[in-house]
């Protein structure tokens, strides 16, 4: 059985994990070093940037050969 492929390419994939990461690790950064909550935006920003990691994963264990229907 043959994997199915994602929607993101290899180099967007490795600046999706980028993003995450820089954004993930700009949110506490940015909570400790400001009086607002400007750093829930950077959290929110990089729990998009997972989900859709997330879901590039579960397109690529899809098998190849399965619908969209299924």
């Amino acid at each position: 059985m043959q994997q199915g492929s994602g929607f993101l390419s290899n180099r967007q994939r490795k600046l999706a994990w980028l993003g995450f990461l820089l954004a993930a690790i700009q949110a506490p950064v940015s909570a400790r070093f400001t009086e607002d909550s400007s750093w829930l935006f950077s959290l929110v920003v990089a729990l998009m940037v997972a989900t859709v990691i997330i879901a590039d994963d579960g397109a690529r264990r899809r098998p190849a050969d399965a619908r969209s229907s299924d």
